[in-house]
């Protein structure tokens, strides 16, 4: 059973998207706080009405976020 729903945080174009790791769920926001605040609305709808156990997951879990950071802010190495 997983105890943390995993996203992978972007920015492109000046919108942020989380897109689910272990979780069917995508969202994104305009700014990084609209995101977070998506993030919990999209994590309560996919759990709305379902037992968290059917779904793979423990009763309480954890939100883990990851930000990708565009390869060229630390130059290249080639």
């Amino acid at each position: 059973m997983k105890n943390i729903i995993q996203f992978l945080i972007s920015n492109e174009d000046n919108t942020y998207t989380a897109e689910g790791v272990n979780v069917p769920i995508v969202t994104e926001g305009k700014t990084f706080e609209e995101l977070k605040i998506n993030i919990l609305d999209a994590v309560k709808l996919f759990f709305k009405g379902e037992n968290s156990a059917s779904l793979g997951f423990g009763p309480m879990p954890s939100i883990l976020t990851s930000f990708e950071l565009p390869s060229n802010l630390y130059g290249s190495n080639a």
